[in-house]
């Protein structure tokens, strides 16, 4: 098994890095949030699991072993493939998963895309001891709104990851709009994934409302 790659950061895309091993480079797909923290040309690490199938050999790579560890948890639910947990990663930290496993907290896996009330109750039905919490849920740092440090931050992130300065510095605000606890707490991770989140839900109605007029 390949535990980590650890090398020179060769590409970053939207959804894929590739880490160059002495020459030899190794793609692997990760969460917005993983890729935010690759910088292209300089040493990069990820934790990463390999998922076999008869036609391909997948790398998946993650920030943190914690990350990898719920990542395969969640695998062991059926019905739940790599790009499902994948994503549930992308919108949730792996203490909160692991929080609403614990509590049969079905409406936290709701807000996955992709993820309904029948699939959610299955997740925590299959999960009951399986994901035990290691502390609070989330350890943000407490920051004044009015500083706002975290913006260029998330910014810059978003930038990596294909948006443009303007449409990322509007995205972020209309995302934020409605959650100022978010805001307040100032946490770079969080605020992105907030973003992220808000941005495929948003994707979401356009389509239904364009599915309607059509």
């Amino acid at each position: 098994m390949i535990s980590f790659l650890r090398g020179t950061v060769a590409h970053v895309g939207l959804s894929t890095a590739v880490i160059d091993l002495n020459g030899v480079g190794m793609s692997v797909q990760a969460t917005p949030q993983t890729l935010s923290t690759l910088s292209l040309g300089e040493e990069g690490t990820v934790h990463t699991s390999l998922i076999v199938r008869e036609d391909s050999l997948t790398l998946f790579g993650f920030s943190s072993e914690d990350e990898r560890e719920v990542f395969d948890i969640l695998l062991s639910v059926s019905g739940i493939g790599p790009r499902l947990a994948l994503a549930v990663l992308a919108v949730h930290e792996p203490e909160t998963i692991r929080v609403a496993a614990h509590s049969s907290d079905s409406k936290t896996f709701t807000k996955v895309p992709g993820i309904g009330p029948k699939v959610a109750g299955r997740i925590v039905l299959e999960l009951a001891g399986k994901l035990v919490p290691h502390g609070t849920a989330g350890s943000p740092a407490t920051v004044s709104a009015a500083d706002a440090a975290w913006k260029p931050k998330v910014i810059a992130a978003m930038t990596s990851l294909g948006w443009s300065e303007k449409d990322a510095a509007i995205n972020i605000d209309k995302a934020l709009a409605d959650d100022p606890e978010v805001v307040f707490r100032g946490n770079v991770a969080e605020i992105l994934r907030t973003t992220l989140r808000w941005l495929g839900q948003d994707i979401s109605r356009t389509n239904a409302r364009a599915g309607t007029r059509g």
